[in-house]
């Protein structure tokens, strides 16, 4: 991480025990370098016994990215993030309309058989991820599921969960599968409306369709970290967590993106106008 990154993610980091009094000792290694370590493995995608020695200990680095994925802090440090992203870009911290798509990825062999399926469709052997994001693309919620499950099937506890930690989403925009009886579900059961967008059938090039190119764009985020590309993790929760660490890469990278003063961005509007 860069100063102005490490500046944008040491808040959001939990207190350590021992300085809020509740015992323990400090760590025998920075927070920036196990930070480091753990962003390292997720944007390179390494095994953990093959990470640099730059780094603390691979098992150091291992047992902080567990700790925090088990208590949920790699979670909220997203999510306060994804609120401040929001607030810089003139919108308010809580979303109130969402976007919903799904991709296929294949399971490397420590994947249990239990946990993974096929998809017929994508022609893929793996698990599939369920997302939901705001109309600027950042992640609201994420499910994964074995390939094999139906988007329309996975959708109901994603929207479950969408519902119940952003009350104040009212529209989402899906794509042709998740037509049917999900979209009465969803609007007497949560009070959320599905706007379905389709592809049109006579549609035999590439043409960006409303609404939806949004979340295709997130995938393409994901997917451009190593450890994201394919399913590695013997756990489905352990794979939401790098998702959302590629996501926390992607935020603290814009967050210290130097900002043009009034007068640099008057101009680049201009310039545009023209």
């Amino acid at each position: 991480m860069s100063d102005a990154e490490w500046a944008v993610c040491e808040p959001l980091l939990p207190c350590p025990a021992w300085l809020a009094g509740k015992g323990g000792r400090p760590s025998s290694y920075c927070m920036r370098d196990i930070v480091d370590g753990i962003r390292y493995l997720t944007h390179n995608g390494p095994v953990w016994r093959a990470l640099p020695a730059d780094f603390p200990p691979a098992w150091t680095v291992y047992y902080w990215a567990a700790r925090w994925q088990a208590g949920g802090s790699a979670e909220a440090i997203h999510d306060r993030l994804r609120e401040r992203v929001r607030q810089v870009a003139g919108r308010k911290a809580a979303p109130t309309a969402a976007i919903i798509d799904s991709q296929s990825v294949k399971a490397a062999e420590e994947v249990a058989r239990s946990s993974r399926g096929y998809d017929a469709g994508k022609k893929v052997n793996g698990r599939k991820r369920h997302i939901a994001v705001d109309v600027t693309g950042l992640l609201l919620t994420v499910l994964v599921t074995a390939a094999s499950v139906q988007d329309r099937d996975a959708a109901k506890p994603l929207l479950w969960n969408l519902k119940k930690a952003f009350p104040r989403v009212r529209l989402a925009w899906v794509g042709g599968g998740y037509a049917g009886k999900l979209v009465t579900w969803s609007r007497t059961a949560l009070k959320l409306t599905l706007e379905i967008v389709k592809r049109p059938d006579d549609l035999h090039t590439f043409k960006v369709l409303p609404r939806r190119w949004v979340v295709e764009r997130t995938l393409a985020w994901i997917t451009r970290h190593r450890r994201t590309v394919r399913d590695y993790e013997r756990l489905p929760a352990h794979h939401q967590a790098y998702i959302y660490w590629a996501m926390i890469i992607v935020m603290t990278r814009r967050l210290a993106r130097p900002r043009p003063g009034r007068r640099a961005a008057a101009a680049c509007r201009k310039l545009h106008d023209r």
